[in-house]
């Protein structure tokens, strides 16, 4: 079975025949359960037997805790999806970014609601510059050539998550992909039009079973991202800083003040934007603060936080 949903106390498993109640054995944390998981369970009792090894998993960082939250696992592509209005937000859309690298998933950029504004084309160019060869889909959700223009990353075996604000389309996507196939449809809400801000109307991850043969993860909407244990995918978002960094004179080059700094003079040159870099840097030092490090002999580490620097 797959994880279809993970609550304090139980978890539900998604069969062939539908949806499932699992026994729980002493003493198991749900916390180490993910919507998305492969698990096997005894076919007579439902009881768990255990979780089968991860491909991939998606984990955000939370504030006031050192345990990461689990947002999916096995998942091929993540789906961030934000809308031409109010919700575009490029830094926001960095750390999600940032966060489908260091999972190993493949990002993909959705634009909803390019019907609302005269031209969605500006969006469309801020959202590829933020990666190289990221892929940027324009789509309404409502519509059924949603589901065709996301076919294929929908096919049989594979598994897609959906990430973003409220009120950009997510549920409206998974019923779109799901079709007759979803056995309860997600609920939608309603967007306040002077901010474009959406009500909650998912409370909790869950996994559905695509037409296609394929899975989709619907998350609720997230308005603060914070970032941790994703150095690998801040690199890979910020190729051309990481790329530049090792041309500086100082091996430990801040990129601020150093003299030979060879990212301060892409920007002197205008082949880097400035504001790129600074985002980098605001990525970088939370990254930083937040990931915890190891101290302690070897063989008898202790994870500690790190001090915020000024």
């Amino acid at each position: 079975m797959r994880i279809a949903n993970v609550h304090r106390a139980r978890l539900t498993g998604l069969s062939q025949t539908g949806l499932v109640p699992l026994i729980l054995p002493a003493h198991t944390n749900t916390g180490d359960f993910a919507v998305g998981d492969w698990v096997l369970a005894d076919p007579q009792t439902q009881m768990l037997h255990r979780r089968l090894t991860r491909r991939t998993v998606l984990k955000r960082g939370t504030e006031g805790s050192n345990i990461p939250q689990l947002a999916g696992a096995n998942v091929d592509t993540l789906f961030i999806v934000t809308s031409c209005n109010a919700d575009f937000n490029t830094a926001r859309l960095e750390r999600y970014l940032a966060l489908a690298n260091q999972a190993g998933t493949t990002p993909v950029i959705l634009l909803t609601k390019v019907d609302t504004v005269a031209d969605a084309r500006e969006f469309q160019q801020q959202a590829i510059a933020l990666q190289r060869g990221l892929t940027v889909v324009s789509l309404n959700p409502r519509c059924a050539d949603a589901a065709t223009a996301l076919a294929p990353w929908c096919g049989e075996g594979q598994t897609v998550a959906l990430v973003g604000s409220s009120g950009v389309g997510k549920s409206t996507l998974v019923n779109t992909l799901a079709g007759e196939a979803q056995e309860v449809p997600q609920e939608i809400g309603e967007v306040r039009e002077h901010d474009a801000k959406g009500r909650h109307t998912t409370t909790s991850r869950s996994l559905h079973a695509i037409a296609g043969g394929g899975w989709v993860i619907d998350t609720p909407g997230m308005r603060a991202l914070q970032v941790r244990d994703v150095a690998y995918g801040i690199d890979v978002l910020f190729a051309e800083i990481t790329e530049l960094a090792p041309l500086c004179r100082f091996r430990d080059c801040t990129h601020v003040h150093e003299p030979g700094c060879a990212v301060q003079g892409a920007v002197a040159d205008g082949t880097l934007d400035p504001d790129r870099l600074s985002r980098w840097r605001k990525l970088f030092g939370e990254n930083r603060n937040n990931t915890p490090v190891q101290t302690g002999p070897r063989g008898n580490r202790t994870v500690v936080g790190r001090g915020k620097r000024h």
